[in-house]
């Protein structure tokens, strides 16, 4: 058994001062067969902590039902870490940011149109209560207390930037003491006045993130803090990216040097992120600093940190060692054999669904007077396809969808007419009805929930309802698509394809080895690589490859499949040995 606590300025384990120096890996973003080989490259780097959000999304998929395998196996994922004499600091508060879709919140909160999120609202607090009935007890035997690595946990995530509730706060901290959590707790604000203010508990060690002006952040801290060690709990070492912007980076000389300032200044620090991972399947996140300012998150999310998507060391990881050897002794650097990277060449498409033909076969048809979103209709990601009747003759006007979430492709008689979206808020369908009338169906897709700030609480599809002109549209017939069973699929040779379709080949794998698949000549979709929902493709960039893991593929065949919204110059994709993320 052993205790982690602190006396004026020092962090001591078991009595013995200790500087935490530790990284953030995100078991979530990264297949299990390889957290070793990322745990094992953060101990040579010279840390000895590694440090990890907890998604309730993710472990907690649908209200009751409960998920801790595979991917989601945060116990063994920590029982590695304890394996390799790393501490283990655990953040898993009810929300965690993350650039993860919800910031880590459940979908399905939303079915309660009254329900308030991380506040003192009765509602939220019993989910979350009844959510840390079952992780909290997996979490215990693993607390450095029962003999574990768990050295400190997190009751909330910079809370102060969002706002100021501290019955909220006290309740999480109580929800946690009560059952058994018996270490550290800690929160993690900004260095702001209002951000401490809104997000520091009494009893609980109030830590800061910041990139940069290390003493000035420091000093910020000390004012609210006095008596008690400093330390930037995301150290800010590089950035995400959203679809449409530049890759982010930023110079590992750059990141030494504010490494140095922190660990000069007798600080601990954790790097955000040490290893980024992948946002795979349909959890990137999405920021929004307005209503109309939508920026859903790639899939890579290689954050330009010390270890890049693939798992591969970076001249950032080797300056960060050389300032932590000022500090710590090191020894040589004995890092695990590196993982193959293979180029597989170029695969044909072989066949070909569309998704007009296929919808009854992969989702059964729902009946409404108005559109209902996602969340009413019990699902958590993906699309939804909404189609009804106009009547006829009219006159030209707009076609107003009120409020679309996120993106809508809008087809009339099957011909697509416009894509109308939040990143693109001036684009206008107008028309008018032959006497005929017209048949009208709208894609939407969810492209991220907003993870971070005071636009989170929104709801996916279409919102409100669809006018054309004044007259709102009824008898509607949806068909959600969570594209998380594409069995019935009824596959054909290839077309020239003017609607959204599946595409499928088979790759033939001599020796699994991890790759990057290149899209070039595709517009925008989602890939699955032997059913595993590998993540969004958007040709307005940066992102140009998806990292596809050696664990993924198999020996032999290996099913390549691609739901393609718009169309491709070529039904053919390239398997790379090198990524091209911007």
């Amino acid at each position: 058994m052993a205790t982690f606590h602190y006396s004026g300025s020092t962090f001591y384990y078991n009595d013995q001062p200790v500087t935490i120096i530790s990284g953030a890996i995100h078991y979530f973003r990264v297949v299990p067969e390889y957290w070793r080989d990322r745990l094992l490259k953060l101990k040579a780097c010279g840390l000895n902590t590694v440090e990890t959000y907890v998604p309730w999304n993710l472990h907690e998929p649908q209200k009751g039902e409960f998920c801790f395998e595979g991917i989601a196996d945060i116990v063994r994922f920590i029982e590695l870490a304890a394996e390799l004499e790393l501490y283990v600091i655990v953040r898993p508060s009810p929300y965690i940011c993350a650039e993860w879709e919800f910031g880590g919140l459940p979908y399905w909160l939303l079915f309660d149109p009254d329900m308030r999120l991380r506040c003192y609202h009765q509602p939220f607090l019993d989910h979350v209560d009844a959510y840390y009935d079952v992780l909290l007890p997996k979490l215990k035997p693993l607390l450095c207390t029962e003999g574990g690595p768990i050295i400190a946990l997190q009751i909330e995530n910079e809370y102060g930037s969002y706002g100021n509730d501290k019955r909220y706060l006290n309740h999480l901290k109580e929800s946690m003491i009560s059952r058994g959590m018996d270490v550290l707790l800690f929160t993690s604000d900004g260095p702001e006045d209002a951000m401490l203010q809104g997000g520091m508990v009494p009893g609980v060690l109030a830590t800061v993130n910041f990139g940069s002006r290390t003493k000035e952040a420091f000093d910020k801290l000390l004012e609210y803090q006095p008596d008690a060690p400093v330390m930037c709990m995301e150290y800010w070492n590089g950035w995400f990216d959203h679809w449409g912007e530049e890759h982010h980076t930023r110079s590992a000389e750059d990141a030494a040097h504010v490494l140095d300032e922190i660990l000069s200044l007798n600080g601990s620090v954790n790097f955000y992120m040490f290893h980024g991972g992948t946002n795979f399947g349909f959890y990137n996140g999405a920021n929004a600093h307005s209503l109309d300012a939508y920026e859903p998150t790639i899939t890579s999310y290689d954050y330009d940190s010390p270890l890049n998507e693939s798992g591969e060391p970076t001249e950032k990881y080797f300056a960060i060692r050389e300032v932590i050897s000022k500090y710590v002794d090191l020894g040589p650097c004995e890092l695990p054999s590196p993982i193959p990277k293979k180029a597989y060449g170029k695969l044909q498409m072989m066949e070909q669904a569309s998704l007009k033909a296929n919808l009854d076969r992969i989702s059964a048809p729902i009946a409404s007077a108005y559109p209902e979103t996602m969340e009413k209709l019990g699902q958590a990601y993906g699309f939804i396809h909404y189609s009804t009747y106009i009547s006829g003759p009219r006159p030209k006007d707009e076609l107003v969808i009120q409020d679309v979430r996120d993106r809508a492709q809008v087809y009339l008689n099957g011909q697509l007419a416009a894509t109308l979206d939040r990143i693109n808020p001036d684009v206008k369908l107008e028309f008018g009805v032959p006497n005929e009338g017209l048949h009208v169906s709208i894609l939407v897709e969810n492209l991220g929930r907003i993870n971070y700030g005071p636009f989170m609480r929104e709801c996916k599809g279409i919102t409100e309802g669809v006018r054309f002109g004044r007259q709102f549209l009824s008898e509607w017939t949806m068909h959600p698509l969570p594209l998380t069973d594409l069995t019935g699929l009824n596959f054909e040779g290839l077309s020239e394809q003017t609607e959204p379709s599946f595409f499928r080949a088979t790759l033939v794998v001599d020796e699994p080895s991890d790759t990057f698949l290149s899209l070039e000549g595709w517009t925008k979709g989602v890939v699955f690589i032997n059913g595993f929902n590998l993540g969004r493709y958007w040709n307005i960039g940066p992102q140009k490859t998806l990292y596809v893991p050696g664990p993924l593929l198999k020996q032999g065949d290996n099913e390549i499949m691609i739901f393609e919204l718009h169309g491709t110059s070529d039904a053919a994709v390239t398997f790379l040995d090198q990524p091209n993320i911007g």
